[in-house]
């Protein structure tokens, strides 16, 4: 099962995805893409680890993430987050459609449960300048990929998780009891 959660900052996705891998038998893996670029970053990332709590396996992966879910084998796995990561890809001059191609790849090969965690960044105004209008773009075509090939989509709203896309055998969006 491959799960996609999208939502702006602070809107319950990452409490949300942890919520859905911890109802797997553990460990689970924690994939973190996030960088440590200043000490309130660094400061981010503690608090984060605690507020997880035992469990998890985290490895922090910023570029190769793709190897990161294949090391992970049978282990249900929460990446957080792919706009990280494409933001780690656009800073080092990578190739982005191949690593979304090898991401695929990763996903298509896994069995346990894989939530992916992503920044939705396309419902604010049009950036000022070429490289944040870039990074909203590679976002936005980079979660549409992703959420084709997933099983189910949640867009988080002020901690409310709201199912997008649902999964073979759930009740979409639209249907009543």
């Amino acid at each position: 099962m491959i799960e996609l959660v999208l939502g702006g900052a602070r809107s319950g996705k990452s409490r949300y995805a942890e919520s859905v891998v911890r109802a797997r038998p553990g460990p689970w893996v924690y994939i973190a893409t996030g960088r440590a670029w200043d000490a309130e970053m660094r400061d981010r990332i503690v608090r984060h680890r605690q507020e997880r709590g035992d469990g998890w396996l985290t490895v922090e992966e910023p570029l190769a993430l793709a190897r990161a879910l294949r090391h992970a084998g049978d282990r249900p796995v929460l990446v957080d987050c792919l706009t990280l990561w494409l933001t780690n890809l656009l800073l080092e001059e990578r190739d982005i459609p191949a690593a979304t191609a090898e991401l695929q790849e990763a996903l298509s090969v896994r069995k346990a449960m894989t939530v992916l965690v992503g920044n939705e960044v396309g419902l604010g105004i049009v950036p000022d300048n070429a490289l944040a209008r870039r990074f909203r773009d590679e976002a936005g075509w980079l979660h549409q990929t992703i959420a084709a090939y997933a099983d189910k989509v949640v867009l988080t709203v002020a901690g409310i998780p709201m199912v997008a896309k649902p999964a073979a055998g759930e009740a979409g969006p639209h249907h009543r009891s």
